[in-house]
């Protein structure tokens, strides 16, 4: 479960000798600043808390979304990009080391004449693998070899833990193959997705004639793609379908999956996917997979290597010419999101260097911008909301006493992995030089896939860290029971040069960061994990209805939501959206335990209350242009930011209480329909 988070700031370390200076500087507080007045905040509180700071700060033509996510990644950008020009500037920089990495990938990125003289050529090894395929075996092998370097075709493939033997690596194999991602833009018939289907074959085309094939042939591959994408889509589950791990776990031996598809011989894929010898698969969606057996053989070989070819160059066009990354940047933003301009290259350049050698970056990241003391203070918030939340389960009164207890011990064996890992990845068998920024991405990848593949048969390391601590993102992980949180979630906007007062701290590092990832443990998904991350029923039967009829309530209040005529899908969400409130609830109650809380503390005319709900709404201040809004519904598990606002708030009294929310009022739920899970 990768979670996607919110922005936090610079806030809490290094920061109390400036905040005790005598000489105060002027100071605008963005819990004021940031509001609409002429919003009702009993109606729309994420418009009041926020609004204000929309007017004044449009989206910006490069980009799908402003607000404090942007302001924080733009700030980690600058510093990343630091380290990168300072390792590219270093010609004394050992060759394997680490700065001559970082400053060779860094540069190769930057040196479009290089890759404009290029052109497709770092593809020429794998568009001559393709055009090399004679039969039916050839086909899956050259699919399990793109797997290999990121360039995902037909189906999908990973090493991970088995989530009913979390001591153990399995083999998954799912669904995937889909250049639109989303099965839904294949097959919804509204004229939004009808005409991102026709910008999908534009672009298509666009890819075909690269490899130099006339317009007329190209436009004829094109709607081939298209058509063999489509019968994936059409056997692919939906959104909500693959939240269930009970029904995307079906374990099979390779003889079995080899039954399931007598066209694909799993054992001779397998050693093409690096994997020596395997006598079971995790296999998520097996009518995929025997869909998928018919697709291999209604399509000619010709047809299938068009697609191999679209799917690799398709992968890799943002590191190619100008014109193949252009085309791909007028569909994948400007189609899909609405974004009219490209960000200057510098900054994807950067964004690719912490993407392809992240681990390296956070090593000097750590070093030069994050100030000492950081895991402690961060361990320091999550215990305390981790002790909340074991007294919330402890009231809570539709839980038996038995199950009540199994969820204490889970919560009291949950592990906080905050700020950077103990320990970083070996990456010196990773080599990177200046002469071809394709290439560098291809052998980044491929190090990823060989590092991912070596550790089948090994023992799980439970010390492992699957983000930077430079990534400004956090999650929970079932199968460890872990939530882990870069150290870059300390960044508050506003805040800079002084601390923040507990409502801010609670509001934010506690309810919607701590509070969150702690739910999801037990949300619809986690709940499912034991205190050992194994998928094990550690619910009464009466509990678990009751837990169900809970879930069922916020997904039926999240499918009334809408934006631009697009319902919410209530079921896919279901588990960000248990994670919100519960996180809300966490934080208030840790809240109400401060000295500011208890002294009933205004702070620029507003309550402890008040102040502690603005900050709740100022994380998730972000604005999203209509297009990105619509894929954000279509494709993604969270709800739109407007909804992590006000849907979890409407539930929770204290809040119709510090905003006099009435009967009548779009923010009031009665308790006949109002949601209390955790």
């Amino acid at each position: 479960m990768n979670l996607f988070r919110k922005p936090i700031a610079f806030l809490l370390i290094g920061m109390t000798l400036l905040s005790c200076n005598k000489k105060e500087t002027a100071f605008s507080d963005p819990l004021i600043t940031n509001r609409d007045t002429t919003v009702n905040p009993a109606d729309d509180f994420f418009n009041y808390a926020n609004n204000g700071w929309f007017k004044k700060n449009p989206i910006k033509p490069a980009n799908s979304s402003n607000g404090i996510m942007r302001i924080v990644m733009d700030t980690i950008n600058e510093q990343i990009k630091s380290i990168c020009e300072k390792s590219a500037k270093d010609a004394s920089a050992t060759k394997g080391s680490n700065q001559q990495k970082i400053g060779d990938f860094y540069a190769s990125g930057m040196d479009t004449i290089a890759i404009e003289k290029a052109g497709l050529s770092p593809l020429n090894t794998e568009i001559k693998k393709i055009n090399e395929i004679k039969d039916i075996s050839g086909l899956v092998n050259t699919i399990a070899h793109l797997q290999t370097i990121g360039a995902e075709s037909a189906f999908s493939f990973h090493v991970g833990q088995d989530d009913k033997i979390s001591t153990k690596y399995a083999l998954f194999f799912g669904q995937g193959g889909l250049g639109m991602k989303q099965r839904d833009y294949y097959l919804d018939s509204d004229k939004r997705n009808v005409a991102i289907r026709s910008a999908y074959l534009g672009y298509l085309k666009t890819v075909m004639q690269a490899t130099g094939e006339e317009e007329t042939i190209a436009v004829k591959n094109a709607a081939t793609v298209m058509k063999l994408e489509t019968e994936l889509a059409k056997s692919s589950r939906k959104l909500e379908d693959l939240r269930d791990p009970l029904k995307n776990y079906n374990k099979l031996s390779v003889a079995q999956f080899n039954a399931l598809t007598p066209n694909i011989d799993w054992k001779k894929v397998l050693p093409a996917l690096g994997i020596a010898k395997a006598d079971s698969v995790i296999v998520g969606q097996p009518e995929f997979f025997k869909a998928l057996n018919t697709t291999i053989k209604s399509y000619t070989i010709e047809e299938w290597k068009t697609y191999l070819k679209s799917s690799v160059i398709n992968t890799y066009a943002p590191y190619l010419t100008k014109d193949i990354e252009k085309q791909n940047f007028k569909f994948y933003y400007t189609a899909m999101n609405g974004v009219s301009t490209q960000e200057p290259r510098w900054k994807r350049v950067v964004e690719q260097t912490d993407t392809s050698l992240g681990e390296l970056i956070g090593q000097i990241y750590v070093t030069d911008y994050m100030p000492k003391g950081v895991k402690e203070k961060l361990l320091e918030i999550g215990n305390n909301i981790r002790d909340v939340f074991a007294s919330h389960i402890k009231k809570l009164d539709w839980m038996s006493e038995a199950t009540k207890q199994k969820a204490l011990y889970k919560l009291s064996k949950m592990v906080m992995k905050l700020g950077y890992p103990d320990k970083w990845k070996d990456m010196s068998q990773l080599s990177i030089d200046r002469k071809s920024y394709c290439s560098n991405v291809i052998s980044a990848n491929n190090w990823e896939y060989k590092d991912m593949i070596s550790k089948y048969g090994k023992a799980v390391d439970r010390n492992e860290w699957v983000m930077q601590p430079q990534t400004y993102n956090a999650y929970y992980n079932p199968s460890n029971n872990e939530i882990v949180i870069p150290a870059c979630n300390i960044i508050v906007p506003g805040y800079e040069g002084r601390m923040p007062d507990d409502a801010i701290l609670y509001g934010i590092i506690g309810g919607s960061f701590f509070g969150h990832e702690i739910t999801h443990g037990f949300d619809d998904q986690g709940s499912q994990y034991d205190e050992k991350g194994n998928l094990n029923n550690w619910w009464t039967p009466e509990d678990l209805k009751k837990f169900k009829a809970k879930t069922k309530l916020i997904v039926d209040q999240y499918n009334a939501f809408s934006v631009l005529g697009k319902h919410v899908n209530g079921e896919a969400t279901q588990g960000e959206n248990i994670a919100d409130l519960g996180g809300v609830v966490m934080g208030y109650e840790a809240f109400e335990k401060t000295a500011q809380f208890k002294n009933k503390e205004k702070i620029n005319g507003l309550t402890p209350e008040q102040r502690y709900f603005l900050a709740y709404a100022y994380s998730w201040m972000i604005n999203r242009r209509d297009e990105s809004k619509i894929n954000q519904i279509m494709t993604d598990v969270h709800s739109p930011e407007q909804f992590r606002v006000n849907g979890p708030l409407s539930n929770i009294p204290e809040f119709h209480k510090a905003f006099n929310v009435k009967k009548g009022d779009k923010m009031y739920q009665p308790d006949s329909v109002r949601v209390v899970i955790w």
